[in-house]
């Protein structure tokens, strides 16, 4: 069984940095992404993949744990490099989580790293999938890049911590994370981290 791919590789001409595809999020994080109405949906969820306010980051998020046990995966376009990137990026903010940790002490480590400008793009050497991604052909697209990925990182570490810390039983935040979500802090997608 092949791992999933992003519904988003069948949008029209994305816009392209390298091939690394710069697609519209829902956020209210500045950033150079074009931003999507908000959703009415409660913030440990995401909305239809048919609405118009479901983006590449609900996507990562829903496929996060069923890719997470695939060593290979196929790129069938664009969109599934923000895949990958974003599910590299989530399992990087669960190993910041810990099983004790309260909401407020996870929310500050992993905004932490997400609020951090110094991480690699494609084309750095410390980069881990610069074989999948191709460089920025100038230093203005290596900066616009940088800017956009740091809106997908901010953008996922707040969707992901209100999914970890939402509490079913009470049907509101709490302050115990998720063991569902971290049972997948030891797994790493395609055997690799950011």
């Amino acid at each position: 069984m092949p791992a999933y791919n992003s519904i988003f590789n069948e949008e029209a001409s994305p816009q392209l940095i390298g091939n690394f595809p710069l697609l519209p999020l829902r956020t209210r994080t500045r950033g150079p992404a074009y931003v999507l109405p908000t959703s009415t949906t409660p913030a440990h969820l995401s909305p239809e993949p048919d609405n118009e306010s479901y983006d590449a980051l609900d996507e990562v998020l829903s496929l996060f744990r069923a890719n997470t046990f695939f060593r290979n995966f196929e790129i069938q376009g664009p969109a599934d490099r923000l895949l990958i990137y974003g599910i590299l990026w989530v399992s990087e903010c669960l190993g910041k989580i810990r099983p004790q940790m309260s909401a407020r002490e996870a929310q500050k480590e992993v905004q932490n790293i997400a609020l951090d400008t110094n991480f690699a793009i494609p084309g750095d050497a410390a980069f881990p999938l610069n074989q999948m991604f191709q460089p920025p052909s100038t230093r203005q697209e290596a900066e616009v890049l940088r800017q956009y990925l740091g809106q997908v990182r901010q953008e996922l570490a707040q969707r992901l911590l209100a999914r970890i810390y939402f509490d079913e039983e009470s049907g509101a935040a709490g302050d115990k994370p998720s063991k569902w979500w971290l049972s997948f802090t030891k797994r790493k997608f395609m055997g690799k981290s950011l």
